[in-house]
Formats: structure tokens, sequence, C-alpha cells
């Protein structure tokens, strides 16, 4: 991974550390440089430069970030396109994010296929499905895998939003891990829309945290908008999964705070909800609650706000500079399936 393009502190603290101003502090800064970059990439489309949609996760930042700081090496990560700070956060590096939001064949894509399918399976970042609510599965796989190779203390978060939980992926999904009692954090964002369908048309219960009970798996509802409270529920989500209490559920309520991509203008979110306590922006309650506690004052915003500006604009001038495919040169097969090619023959087995 490109170190010189991450924040200088390491990436995957405990959320339940005694030094949770630490804590809370290194979140933040996560969150910004997330919120940075993709003003960058969303100024970047507006210019023309980006082939492709480009998805924002403004207003949804203290989840994610909180989801991807939880896990720890060896654990699985499942995130979906507003889960920038989570990626981050997780150890996704800020080269990988320009590279292929610019098309670069030196990225982790390789140039190819949508710029929000990245990740690197191998170390536990799993690129993400467009048909919402599939990854779950993917993650229990992986869990069940984990169990059968018998690797211990491992978990596996996946990201939803409210709208993927009407699909049958999330039902059969949920329920497969609340029976076989995998250690699977899953986490809905509630944001009051599925691009823009309310939820008074998704779903009929009166709370997205009454589907817990009905699949018997735990259930903790956390306000989106407040980092603390982001923390600490995930991460006791994350301990539980991992002390064998099983599937976990977690229900975050917020707004997005932009349309569902850049071609969007969001004319349907409703004013009622942008005056609610969950309209509010993530980012300005952390930096008020820093303020509040004096864990930060202003001086020290503007100093990282500058350390984000600087790293993103290193790491765009970087990719801008990388090659685009070569469709006449490329070799297209998949990464590991060359063995399948028509015309190659068949891999020798061995009997043991």
């Amino acid at each position: 991974m490109h170190d010189m393009f991450r924040l200088a502190e390491a990436p995957r603290p405990s959320c339940t550390a005694v030094e949770f101003p630490e804590t809370y502090r290194r979140a933040y800064r996560w969150m910004l440089l997330a919120r940075v970059a993709e003003e960058k990439i969303a100024s970047l489309y507006r210019g023309g430069k980006i082939t492709g949609g480009v998805f924002l996760g403004k207003g949804q930042e203290a989840i994610s970030v909180a989801t991807g700081m939880a896990l720890r090496d060896g654990d699985i990560f499942a995130p979906l396109i507003r889960d920038q700070a989570g990626r981050l956060a997780f150890g996704e590096s800020l080269l990988d994010f320009t590279l292929t939001y610019l098309g670069a064949r030196s990225g982790p894509m390789r140039g190819r296929d949508g710029n929000v399918h990245r990740g690197r399976p191998k170390e536990g970042l799993l690129p993400m499905i467009s048909h919402l609510g599939a990854m779950v599965s993917v993650v229990n796989g992986i869990l069940m895998a984990h169990r059968f190779q018998k690797k211990e203390n491992t978990v596996g978060a996946a990201c939803l939003g409210e709208g993927a939980t009407s699909t049958g992926a999330f039902h059969e999904s949920l329920n497969q891990a609340a029976v076989e009692k995998l250690p699977l954090i899953l986490v809905v964002t509630n944001n009051q829309y599925a691009y823009s369908t309310p939820n008074h048309r998704q779903f009929a219960c009166n709370d997205l945290i009454d589907k817990a009970i009905g699949y018997g798996v735990k259930g903790h509802s956390v306000d989106g908008t407040d980092l603390s409270a982001c923390l600490e529920t995930i991460g006791g989500a994350v301990a539980a999964a991992r002390d064998g209490e099983g599937p976990q559920l977690v229900i975050a309520s917020n707004l997005r705070l932009a349309g569902h991509g850049e071609h969007d203008d969001a004319h349907y979110i409703s004013q009622h909800f942008k005056e609610l306590q969950l309209g509010r922006d993530c980012m300005e309650v952390a930096q008020n609650h820093m303020l509040a506690q004096k864990w930060a004052d202003s001086s020290m915003f503007d100093l990282w706000h500058r350390d984000s500006q600087s790293l993103v604009e290193e790491a765009v001038a970087h990719s801008l500079r990388e090659p685009a495919p070569d469709p006449a040169k490329e070799d297209w097969c998949a990464l590991a399936s060359r063995h399948l090619l028509e015309g190659n023959p068949p891999q020798p087995t061995h009997n043991h």
C-alpha cells in the first residue's frame, strides 16, 4: 500500500481504547480526509475528468469510520459506495481511491470495471457488488471458511442502506448468519431514502431495529450523526460478535447530505428531515464536540484540513500521470481465472 498517501497515525486503533479522545481525533481525521477526497473527485467529475458515476458519503462518514476503525487485521470489511471514511480507516490507500476514479492501469481495478468496485480481497477489503444486499452472503461465506480453517477471533462487517433490507439477499443472508451464529456485524445506514424512495414505501415496521427480533439477532440503534455514539455502538457490536454472541444488526439513522450521485440534485429530500437531528452534518457535530471537550482547537482543525488537502492533491497529481489501459494491448483475463480460458488444457489433479 502507498504509505505516503496515508495519515501519520496508525490506521486501525481500538474503538474501546482508554484514550478515547485520541481515538475520536483519529476518527475525525479519517472522516475529514474522506470528505476532502470526495469533494475533489466531485470537482473532477464536473470537469469531465471522471468516467462513470461519483457517489459521495457526505453525512455518513461517522458510522462508516466507526466501522472501519473497529475492525482489525484478519477481519473482513464489505463497504458500499458511501464508505470512503471506513475504507481509509480499514487500510485502503488514498492512492487506490484516486487511481481507480481516474481510470489508471496501475490502480487495483487496472482501469477496468466501475470505480466503486475496487478492493483488495486478500487484505480483507471486499470489492462491492452493485446489487445491494448481496455482499452479506459473501461475508458469510468467508466467515464460514474461517470456521472451517479454524481461524479464530475474526469478524466480518457488511454495510447496507435501508433499501437493501427489502431484498431477498438480506433476508437469506441474515437468516443464515443467525442460524450459524456467525460473527457478522451488519451495519445498516438508514438515510431515509433508497435513492429517491422514502422509507414508508420500503418497509411497514415502525423501526428497522424491529427486524433484529424476527431474525433472532442482537439489535443496536445509533444516531448516525454522533461520532461518539457510532464509535461506542459499533465497537460494542464488533466486540460482541468476536466474543461469540452471533450476528449484530446495527441501525444508524441520519440523512444523506447530497444526491444519490453527482448526477442527482436530491430535490426529493424533505425539508422536514433536514431540520431534524438526523439532518445534522456529522463533521460539524464532531468538530463542536471536540471544541467543547477541549480535545482540539481551530488551529488544529486548520492544520488537519491543510494536511488532508495536501495528501489528496498529491494523490490526484500522481494518478493523473499514470497511463490508462490500452484496449489493443491489455490482457483482459480475470486475475484468478486464467486456467478457465477457452483452449487451455485442464489443470492436473493430485490424489493423495
